[in-house]
């Protein structure tokens, strides 16, 4: 894709990776449109960055998701990339009860509002140059880790969405590509769970230069590794991850 001269939506781009990324984009040269569920982030994120657009939008609601796609391409009509971020990660244990509205919100985050959206802007973005989908999912979704099972989940099935929706859009002009992060340093799941996985602006930067390569998977990591492993490394990937984190 290209990585100047866009306008660009990301949604849960006011903080962990998809801060990052708005960074970027903003940073080399391209019209950014950020969305989330807190006002008081994106107001520190427009803060920082004037020129920067915000919306407040629960994406797990179907309501503000077709709101958010007709705000943006009323008041954004250039709009041609976007980027599926939002997301977030629960660690629970399935044998104990809680109420079904707790999965049935992160499965809406991670794997109803991308697959929705990607739906809603298709059509839009038939007719705009360069545009481009862009679906984060995880090194999890090839390794799951079990104490964040829906997480590992929803990512698996994002993965297997993205793979039909570029078969699909293959006679089309809008590419579709998927990031593949390791665990990084964010605040994903709860403050200071992932101290150990790999700072964001050094993810950010492998992701940068992954478009710039045009390449339509980029992987980083322990994620590359997962996702390009055999059935038999994939299991006992998971294994040892699951020993860790017991």
């Amino acid at each position: 894709m290209n990585l100047s001269g866009n306008t660009i939506l990301i949604t849960g781009g006011a903080s962990g990776i998809g801060w990052t990324l708005t960074e970027r984009f903003l940073e080399a040269g391209n019209d950014v449109v950020i969305c989330g569920r807190r006002e008081d982030r994106l107001l520190e994120a427009q803060k920082k960055y004037p020129q920067l657009h915000t919306r407040v939008c629960d994406v797990a609601l179907t309501e503000e998701r077709v709101a958010l796609f007709e705000w943006t391409t009323e008041r954004f009509p250039e709009l041609n990339v976007l980027v599926n971020n939002a997301g977030i990660q629960r660690r629970i244990n399935l044998s104990e009860n809680e109420d079904w509205s707790e999965t049935r919100f992160e499965i809406a985050i991670n794997l109803e509002a991308p697959v929705h959206l990607s739906r809603l802007f298709i059509p839009h973005f038939a007719n705009r140059a360069g545009a481009a989908i862009l679906n984060v999912t995880s090194g999890l979704s090839f390794a799951p880790l079990a104490n964040v099972p829906v997480y590992c989940a929803t990512k698996a099935a994002l993965h297997s969405f993205t793979l039909s929706l570029r078969h699909q859009l293959s006679e089309t002009a809008i590419e579709v590509i998927e990031i593949i992060p390791p665990a990084v340093d964010t605040d994903l799941g709860g403050v200071g769970l992932h101290t150990f996985g790999v700072d964001a602006d050094e993810f950010a930067d492998a992701v940068f230069e992954g478009l710039k390569a045009g390449k339509q998977e980029i992987a980083y990591g322990t994620a590359l590794m997962s996702s390009r492993a055999s059935r038999e490394e994939s299991d006992e990937i998971s294994r040892q991850m699951n020993e860790r984190f017991r």
